[in-house]
């Protein structure tokens, strides 16, 4: 039965029929009323994001399935708040779909979005279904909450040492091998795992939300946001709200080696995918020179997860200085930005 058959009335019975995600914590009224009911923890800083995801833009039905949408349209929101170092909590799910779509794809998109919202105990609150005369357009809104003082990307420092969590290019890599195909891209080289890694790491990212809390609340760290644009444009984001400029070393650069062993076989420069290639969502953090040392034992022993220093934050007008193995400046392209070719 398509969503045009099953009526918006319809529609939105079997979407509340089929779940919503974690047990409600803190909603004394969910889906069914105007608006939802939500009890914030007394004294907590409510965090609140949203991110559209759209067909054409962010995915491409030919290769992402209905579950692949929704859990990278509900990954994408969960980043933001871990870029906070917050806890996220209620989610608002807006839904355009074509008058023909199977009522089961919308079933499957649900089931991604729970998938990916069940860790982090998130509830789906309320949101909104609507016809779409060419597309798929979801619009996610993501409540959280922070008990102390949320991370900001104004808070960086001159002095401070620039550190990323995690590794970078994957998700590049991945969008690399499903343009070209993943039977070429096996073709050329490119080994099975890896083509299975890299495409994940591009359909289902993972936000690294258990990582900002613990960086949320670890003495040191100052400015914080997510690699979601690309390091070159979200460093720049962190250079332009704190007044500050920023010098990265480009050995120190930490690719994964599923983005460096697709490049090989493709052809491509690694180093570009992780530094323009954007959608890692690993946190870009700066923090005081004196404790990136124990910051990075900590935080592996704490999380299971690498916190590689890349660089340092530098008085002066805002801007990155990329560094090459010989001290040179070398010139690199921009990350990922909207309205732009």
């Amino acid at each position: 039965m398509s969503v045009r058959e099953l009526g918006e009335l319809g529609l939105i019975r079997r979407i509340r029929e089929g779940g919503t995600g974690a047990p409600a914590a803190g909603v004394p009224v969910g889906i069914g009323d105007d608006a939802a009911m939500l009890a914030v923890t007394p004294g907590s800083a409510l965090l609140a994001t949203t991110d559209l995801v759209i067909e054409d833009v962010h995915f491409r039905r030919a290769w992402a399935t209905p579950a692949d949408v929704g859990w990278k349209a509900m990954a994408v929101n969960l980043s933001d708040i871990a870029a906070m170092g917050g806890v996220p909590r209620w989610a608002l799910v807006a839904l355009a779909v074509p008058g023909d779509t199977p009522s089961s794809d919308v079933d499957a998109f649900y089931a991604g979005l729970r998938e990916a919202a069940a860790p982090h105990g998130v509830a789906i609150v309320g949101g909104d279904t609507s016809q779409s005369p060419h597309g798929w357009l979801v619009n996610v809104t993501l409540l959280g909450e922070h008990p102390g003082r949320p991370r900001l990307r104004s808070a960086a420092r001159a002095g401070d040492v620039i550190a990323v969590t995690g590794s970078l290019g994957r998700s590049a890599a991945g969008l690399a091998v499903l343009e070209l195909g993943a039977d070429e891209a096996r073709r050329r080289g490119v080994p099975g795992t890896v083509i299975d890694e890299v495409t994940r790491a591009h359909l289902r990212p993972r936000a690294r939300v258990a990582e900002g809390q613990w960086l949320g609340a670890a003495r040191g760290v100052h400015a914080m946001l997510d690699c979601s644009d690309g390091l070159a444009t979200d460093l720049g984001h962190i250079c332009r709200e704190s007044a500050v400029a920023a010098r990265v070393d480009l050995a120190r650069v930490p690719i994964a080696s599923g983005a460096a062993a697709t490049a090989r076989a493709l052809g491509h420069e690694p180093i570009q995918w992780a530094i323009a290639g954007g959608e890692d969502y690993e946190l870009l953090l700066t923090c005081e020179p004196g404790d990136a040392e124990r910051l990075s034992a900590d935080f592996r022993a704490g999380t299971g997860t690498s916190f590689t220093v890349i660089g340092e934050i530098q008085a002066g007008k805002p801007g990155i200085d990329w560094i090459g193995a010989d001290g040179r400046p070398v010139p690199l392209p921009a990350g990922f930005e909207h309205f732009r070719g």
